[in-house]
Protein backbone atom coordinates (compact mmCIF):
# COMPACT_ATOMS: atom_id res chain seq x y z
CA UNK A 1 0.00 0.00 0.00
CA UNK A 2 1.42 3.35 -0.98
CA UNK A 3 1.31 5.56 2.10
CA UNK A 4 1.40 8.92 0.07
CA UNK A 5 -1.29 10.59 -2.32
CA UNK A 6 -0.54 11.57 -5.80
CA UNK A 7 -2.60 14.61 -6.11
CA UNK A 8 -6.02 13.96 -6.84
CA UNK A 9 -6.38 10.96 -4.59
CA UNK A 10 -8.61 10.53 -1.84
CA UNK A 11 -7.16 9.88 1.82
CA UNK A 12 -9.69 9.20 4.95
CA UNK A 13 -8.16 11.59 6.98
CA UNK A 14 -7.63 10.63 10.66
CA UNK A 15 -10.55 11.65 13.21
CA UNK A 16 -9.45 14.61 15.16
CA UNK A 17 -9.63 13.31 18.83
CA UNK A 18 -8.35 16.40 20.96
CA UNK A 19 -7.14 19.04 20.95
CA UNK A 20 -3.95 20.58 23.33
CA UNK A 21 -2.29 23.53 24.00
CA UNK A 22 1.68 23.38 24.66
CA UNK A 23 3.00 26.60 25.99
CA UNK A 24 6.77 27.13 26.26
CA UNK A 25 8.13 27.48 29.54
CA UNK A 26 11.14 26.96 31.68
CA UNK A 27 9.42 23.47 32.80
CA UNK A 28 8.21 22.53 28.80
CA UNK A 29 11.10 23.21 27.26
CA UNK A 30 14.82 21.70 26.94
CA UNK A 31 17.59 23.77 25.54
CA UNK A 32 19.94 22.27 22.99
CA UNK A 33 19.52 18.56 23.22
CA UNK A 34 17.25 15.60 22.43
CA UNK A 35 17.38 12.62 24.51
CA UNK A 36 14.87 9.91 25.68
CA UNK A 37 15.62 10.34 29.20
CA UNK A 38 13.63 13.91 29.20
CA UNK A 39 10.21 13.78 30.62
CA UNK A 40 7.52 14.29 28.55
CA UNK A 41 5.68 17.89 28.69
CA UNK A 42 2.44 16.54 27.16
CA UNK A 43 1.00 12.76 26.13
CA UNK A 44 -0.96 12.84 22.69
CA UNK A 45 -3.07 9.71 21.01
CA UNK A 46 -2.45 9.46 17.56
CA UNK A 47 -4.53 11.72 15.58
CA UNK A 48 -4.79 14.55 18.49
CA UNK A 49 -3.97 18.26 17.03
CA UNK A 50 -1.60 20.26 19.15
CA UNK A 51 -1.62 24.33 19.26
CA UNK A 52 2.46 24.31 20.97
CA UNK A 53 4.82 27.60 20.92
CA UNK A 54 8.27 27.74 19.08
CA UNK A 55 10.49 30.32 20.79
CA UNK A 56 13.66 31.04 18.96
CA UNK A 57 16.79 31.32 20.90
CA UNK A 58 17.69 34.98 19.19
CA UNK A 59 14.72 36.72 20.69
CA UNK A 60 18.00 37.88 22.84
CA UNK A 61 19.46 39.89 20.17
CA UNK A 62 16.32 42.38 20.67
CA UNK A 63 14.63 41.54 23.67
CA UNK A 64 12.38 45.11 23.53
CA UNK A 65 11.09 43.55 20.68
CA UNK A 66 10.92 39.95 21.34
CA UNK A 67 10.34 39.14 24.70
CA UNK A 68 7.59 38.73 26.52
CA UNK A 69 6.67 37.53 30.64
CA UNK A 70 7.46 34.22 29.29
CA UNK A 71 10.15 34.31 26.86
CA UNK A 72 11.71 36.20 29.49
CA UNK A 73 11.31 32.93 32.12
CA UNK A 74 13.03 31.14 29.85
CA UNK A 75 16.11 33.04 28.87
CA UNK A 76 16.53 34.13 32.88
CA UNK A 77 15.49 30.86 34.59
CA UNK A 78 17.37 28.24 32.40
CA UNK A 79 20.87 27.95 33.84
CA UNK A 80 23.54 28.86 30.50
CA UNK A 81 25.29 25.56 31.61
CA UNK A 82 22.16 23.33 30.80
CA UNK A 83 22.26 24.99 27.47
CA UNK A 84 24.26 22.71 25.54
CA UNK A 85 25.45 21.06 23.20
CA UNK A 86 23.50 22.67 20.94
CA UNK A 87 21.42 26.10 21.08
CA UNK A 88 18.46 25.54 20.18
CA UNK A 89 15.00 25.97 22.42
CA UNK A 90 12.62 22.79 22.10
CA UNK A 91 9.44 22.56 23.00
CA UNK A 92 8.51 19.11 24.20
CA UNK A 93 9.05 16.40 24.15
CA UNK A 94 5.72 15.10 23.22
CA UNK A 95 4.78 11.56 24.25
CA UNK A 96 2.63 9.62 21.60
CA UNK A 97 0.87 6.85 23.13
CA UNK A 98 1.58 3.49 21.36
CA UNK A 99 4.55 5.08 19.36
CA UNK A 100 7.14 2.40 19.08
CA UNK A 101 10.71 2.19 17.36
CA UNK A 102 10.16 1.18 13.29
CA UNK A 103 7.10 3.31 13.10
CA UNK A 104 6.62 6.89 11.59
CA UNK A 105 5.38 10.18 12.65
CA UNK A 106 3.07 11.73 10.41
CA UNK A 107 3.12 15.75 11.64
CA UNK A 108 0.65 17.55 9.53
CA UNK A 109 1.61 21.26 9.97
CA UNK A 110 -1.65 23.59 9.54
CA UNK A 111 -0.48 27.16 11.01
CA UNK A 112 2.19 28.75 11.82
CA UNK A 113 1.92 31.66 13.35
CA UNK A 114 4.69 34.75 14.33
CA UNK A 115 4.12 35.69 18.02
CA UNK A 116 5.86 39.19 16.88
CA UNK A 117 6.24 41.04 14.08
CA UNK A 118 9.77 40.97 14.17
CA UNK A 119 12.82 38.23 13.77
CA UNK A 120 16.61 38.30 13.62
CA UNK A 121 19.20 37.29 10.95
CA UNK A 122 22.82 36.82 12.44
CA UNK A 123 25.89 36.88 9.96
CA UNK A 124 27.39 34.24 12.63
CA UNK A 125 31.03 32.86 13.69
CA UNK A 126 29.71 29.76 11.68
CA UNK A 127 28.46 31.26 8.79
CA UNK A 128 30.05 30.02 5.19
CA UNK A 129 31.69 33.27 4.63
CA UNK A 130 32.91 34.15 7.96
CA UNK A 131 36.52 34.30 7.11
CA UNK A 132 35.62 36.39 4.04
CA UNK A 133 34.11 39.28 6.18
CA UNK A 134 36.70 39.47 8.23
CA UNK A 135 35.15 37.43 11.12
CA UNK A 136 32.85 39.99 12.22
CA UNK A 137 29.64 38.92 12.92
CA UNK A 138 26.37 41.37 12.43
CA UNK A 139 22.72 41.35 13.47
CA UNK A 140 19.94 42.28 11.20
CA UNK A 141 16.55 43.17 12.87
CA UNK A 142 14.14 42.37 10.76
CA UNK A 143 10.14 43.71 10.59
CA UNK A 144 7.16 41.56 9.53
CA UNK A 145 4.03 43.11 7.51
CA UNK A 146 1.44 40.92 8.30
CA UNK A 147 -0.79 42.21 5.80
CA UNK A 148 2.02 41.60 2.45
CA UNK A 149 3.11 38.62 4.62
CA UNK A 150 6.97 40.23 3.71
CA UNK A 151 9.67 41.10 5.79
CA UNK A 152 12.28 43.89 5.50
CA UNK A 153 15.06 44.89 7.75
CA UNK A 154 14.61 47.63 10.32
CA UNK A 155 18.15 48.03 11.46
CA UNK A 156 20.78 46.19 12.06
CA UNK A 157 24.32 46.34 14.38
CA UNK A 158 27.59 44.72 14.20
CA UNK A 159 27.78 42.29 17.66
CA UNK A 160 30.39 42.89 20.09
CA UNK A 161 32.99 40.03 19.93
CA UNK A 162 31.76 36.55 19.34
CA UNK A 163 28.73 35.39 19.76
CA UNK A 164 28.83 32.30 21.61
CA UNK A 165 26.43 31.52 24.62
CA UNK A 166 23.20 30.37 23.35
CA UNK A 167 20.25 33.02 24.28
CA UNK A 168 22.80 36.21 24.10
CA UNK A 169 20.88 38.94 25.23
CA UNK A 170 22.04 42.34 23.94
CA UNK A 171 20.84 45.74 24.83
CA UNK A 172 19.81 46.90 21.68
CA UNK A 173 19.32 50.67 22.78
CA UNK A 174 22.71 50.27 23.55
CA UNK A 175 23.60 49.14 20.12
CA UNK A 176 24.88 51.37 17.44
CA UNK A 177 22.42 51.05 15.01
CA UNK A 178 22.68 51.32 11.38
CA UNK A 179 20.14 51.43 8.61
CA UNK A 180 19.99 48.21 6.19
CA UNK A 181 18.47 46.54 2.66
CA UNK A 182 16.75 49.93 2.17
CA UNK A 183 13.35 49.49 0.08
CA UNK A 184 13.76 45.64 -0.25
CA UNK A 185 10.97 43.14 1.16
CA UNK A 186 11.45 39.37 1.32
CA UNK A 187 8.57 37.04 1.57
CA UNK A 188 7.86 35.60 4.58
CA UNK A 189 7.82 32.02 5.01
CA UNK A 190 6.96 30.90 8.05
CA UNK A 191 8.69 27.58 9.19
CA UNK A 192 10.51 25.58 11.74
CA UNK A 193 14.37 25.14 11.25
CA UNK A 194 14.51 22.23 14.04
CA UNK A 195 11.57 19.78 14.93
CA UNK A 196 12.02 15.43 15.31
CA UNK A 197 12.22 12.44 17.93
CA UNK A 198 14.56 11.68 20.45
CA UNK A 199 17.47 9.54 19.37
CA UNK A 200 17.90 5.84 20.78
CA UNK A 201 21.04 6.99 22.24
CA UNK A 202 21.61 7.46 26.19
CA UNK A 203 23.13 10.90 26.04
CA UNK A 204 21.89 14.44 24.89
CA UNK A 205 22.46 14.40 21.17
CA UNK A 206 23.08 18.00 19.74
CA UNK A 207 20.07 20.25 17.89
CA UNK A 208 22.35 21.66 15.66
CA UNK A 209 23.02 18.98 13.07
CA UNK A 210 20.30 17.22 11.32
CA UNK A 211 20.10 13.80 11.39
CA UNK A 212 17.73 10.79 10.81
CA UNK A 213 15.90 11.26 13.81
CA UNK A 214 14.61 15.00 11.96
CA UNK A 215 17.00 17.68 14.16
CA UNK A 216 17.61 21.36 12.28
CA UNK A 217 16.89 19.93 9.14
CA UNK A 218 16.87 23.91 8.30
CA UNK A 219 13.94 23.39 4.90
CA UNK A 220 12.02 26.59 4.75
CA UNK A 221 9.17 24.42 3.00
CA UNK A 222 8.76 22.41 6.46
CA UNK A 223 6.20 25.09 7.18
CA UNK A 224 1.68 25.59 6.98
CA UNK A 225 0.50 22.70 4.51
CA UNK A 226 3.44 20.14 4.94
CA UNK A 227 3.69 16.97 6.16
CA UNK A 228 6.45 15.75 7.66
CA UNK A 229 7.48 11.78 8.00
CA UNK A 230 9.46 11.13 11.21
CA UNK A 231 11.31 7.66 11.75
CA UNK A 232 10.31 6.75 15.57
CA UNK A 233 13.48 5.24 17.72
CA UNK A 234 12.07 5.14 20.96
CA UNK A 235 8.76 4.30 23.03
CA UNK A 236 6.26 7.69 22.62
CA UNK A 237 8.52 8.78 19.78
CA UNK A 238 9.31 11.97 21.84
CA UNK A 239 8.65 14.58 19.67
CA UNK A 240 9.85 18.46 20.23
CA UNK A 241 9.90 21.72 17.03
CA UNK A 242 12.01 24.51 17.89
CA UNK A 243 14.15 26.92 16.00
CA UNK A 244 11.61 29.10 14.18
CA UNK A 245 12.01 30.53 10.99
CA UNK A 246 10.22 33.37 9.33
CA UNK A 247 12.08 33.46 6.09
CA UNK A 248 15.38 31.59 4.51
CA UNK A 249 17.10 30.82 1.98
CA UNK A 250 18.52 27.20 0.38
CA UNK A 251 21.71 27.48 2.27
CA UNK A 252 21.20 29.61 4.95
CA UNK A 253 24.30 30.80 4.16
CA UNK A 254 25.06 33.18 6.44
CA UNK A 255 24.18 30.96 9.47
CA UNK A 256 20.91 31.71 10.29
CA UNK A 257 17.34 32.41 8.83
CA UNK A 258 15.20 35.34 10.33
CA UNK A 259 14.74 33.88 13.44
CA UNK A 260 11.46 34.58 15.35
CA UNK A 261 8.76 32.88 17.32
CA UNK A 262 6.01 31.24 16.17
CA UNK A 263 2.74 29.50 17.17
CA UNK A 264 2.42 26.33 15.57
CA UNK A 265 -0.77 24.27 14.79
CA UNK A 266 -0.15 20.14 13.97
CA UNK A 267 -1.69 17.12 14.36
CA UNK A 268 0.33 14.22 15.31
CA UNK A 269 -0.82 10.36 13.89
CA UNK A 270 1.09 7.21 14.02
CA UNK A 271 2.07 5.14 11.46
CA UNK A 272 2.38 1.72 11.47
CA UNK A 273 2.05 0.45 7.87
CA UNK A 274 5.09 1.73 6.43
CA UNK A 275 9.00 2.99 7.49
CA UNK A 276 11.24 5.49 5.51
CA UNK A 277 14.97 5.24 7.12
CA UNK A 278 14.99 9.41 6.56
CA UNK A 279 12.85 12.31 7.37
CA UNK A 280 10.49 12.60 4.91
CA UNK A 281 8.60 15.71 3.76
CA UNK A 282 5.08 16.04 2.18
CA UNK A 283 4.28 18.84 0.05
CA UNK A 284 1.09 19.77 -1.68
CA UNK A 285 2.86 19.29 -4.99
CA UNK A 286 6.16 17.52 -4.04
CA UNK A 287 7.67 14.65 -2.43
CA UNK A 288 11.00 15.88 -0.94
CA UNK A 289 14.01 13.52 0.48
CA UNK A 290 16.61 14.56 2.44
CA UNK A 291 20.45 13.50 2.75
CA UNK A 292 22.81 14.54 5.04
CA UNK A 293 26.60 13.97 5.87
CA UNK A 294 29.60 16.50 6.92
CA UNK A 295 30.80 15.95 2.97
CA UNK A 296 27.91 17.81 0.64
CA UNK A 297 28.88 15.12 -1.74
CA UNK A 298 28.12 12.71 0.59
CA UNK A 299 24.83 14.29 1.92
CA UNK A 300 23.99 14.63 -2.07
CA UNK A 301 24.57 10.71 -2.38
CA UNK A 302 22.63 9.97 0.96
CA UNK A 303 19.45 11.93 -0.36
CA UNK A 304 19.72 10.35 -4.27
CA UNK A 305 19.62 6.63 -2.71
CA UNK A 306 16.65 7.61 -0.35
CA UNK A 307 14.89 8.81 -3.20
CA UNK A 308 15.20 6.17 -5.71
CA UNK A 309 13.96 3.78 -2.80
CA UNK A 310 10.85 6.13 -2.29
CA UNK A 311 9.85 5.45 -5.86
CA UNK A 312 10.69 2.09 -6.03
CA UNK A 313 9.28 0.58 -2.42
CA UNK A 314 6.32 3.10 -2.10
CA UNK A 315 5.83 3.81 -5.76
CA UNK A 316 6.05 0.77 -7.45
CA UNK A 317 8.77 1.82 -9.87
CA UNK A 318 12.06 -0.26 -10.71
CA UNK A 319 15.32 1.05 -9.63
CA UNK A 320 16.08 1.36 -13.22
CA UNK A 321 13.18 3.95 -13.68
CA UNK A 322 13.50 5.35 -10.76
CA UNK A 323 16.90 6.37 -11.63
CA UNK A 324 15.97 7.47 -14.81
CA UNK A 325 13.35 9.81 -13.45
CA UNK A 326 15.45 11.02 -11.26
CA UNK A 327 17.92 12.54 -13.76
CA UNK A 328 15.22 13.84 -16.15
CA UNK A 329 12.32 15.26 -13.35
CA UNK A 330 14.29 15.37 -9.77
CA UNK A 331 15.40 18.64 -8.31
CA UNK A 332 18.52 18.56 -6.11
CA UNK A 333 19.29 21.92 -3.64
CA UNK A 334 21.53 22.71 -0.78
CA UNK A 335 19.16 22.60 2.30
CA UNK A 336 21.93 24.53 4.31
CA UNK A 337 25.99 24.81 4.80
CA UNK A 338 25.89 25.86 8.16
CA UNK A 339 25.14 23.15 10.62
CA UNK A 340 28.02 20.83 10.33
CA UNK A 341 26.05 18.45 9.17
CA UNK A 342 25.57 19.40 6.20
CA UNK A 343 22.03 18.88 4.31
CA UNK A 344 20.97 18.09 0.67
CA UNK A 345 17.10 17.90 -0.47
CA UNK A 346 15.83 16.52 -3.52
CA UNK A 347 12.07 16.74 -4.50
CA UNK A 348 10.25 15.53 -7.10
CA UNK A 349 6.69 16.44 -8.23
CA UNK A 350 3.58 14.16 -7.35
CA UNK A 351 1.38 15.38 -10.29
CA UNK A 352 4.04 12.61 -12.27
CA UNK A 353 2.43 10.43 -10.70
CA UNK A 354 -1.25 8.66 -12.16
CA UNK A 355 -3.63 8.62 -9.08
CA UNK A 356 -4.20 5.01 -7.28
CA UNK A 357 -7.35 5.35 -5.72
CA UNK A 358 -8.36 5.72 -2.27
CA UNK A 359 -5.57 5.59 -0.02
CA UNK A 360 -6.62 4.78 4.20
CA UNK A 361 -4.93 5.30 7.19
CA UNK A 362 -3.51 2.80 9.26
CA UNK A 363 -6.20 1.11 11.53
Amino acid sequence: MAFICTPGETRQDTEVKNLHILRATPETIHWGYFHPEVKPALTVKSGDMVMAEAVTHHAGDDPELMFDDNIRRIFTEVPEADRNPGVHIMTGPIYVEGAEPGDMLEVRYFQMTPRFNYGSNLAANWGHLYEEFGKKERVTIYQLNPNSNTASALYAYDFPGTYLTPGTITHCPECDRMPALKGISVPARPHLGTAGVAPAVDQRVSTIPPGIHGGNIDNWRIGAGATMYYPVQVKGGLFSIGDPHVSQGDGEISGTAIEASLNCLFQIILRKDFNFRSPLLETPNHWIVHGFDEDLNKAMKNAAIDMVELLSEHQGLSKDDAYSLMSVAADFGITQVVDGTQGIHVKIDRNLFPAKGVVKDPE
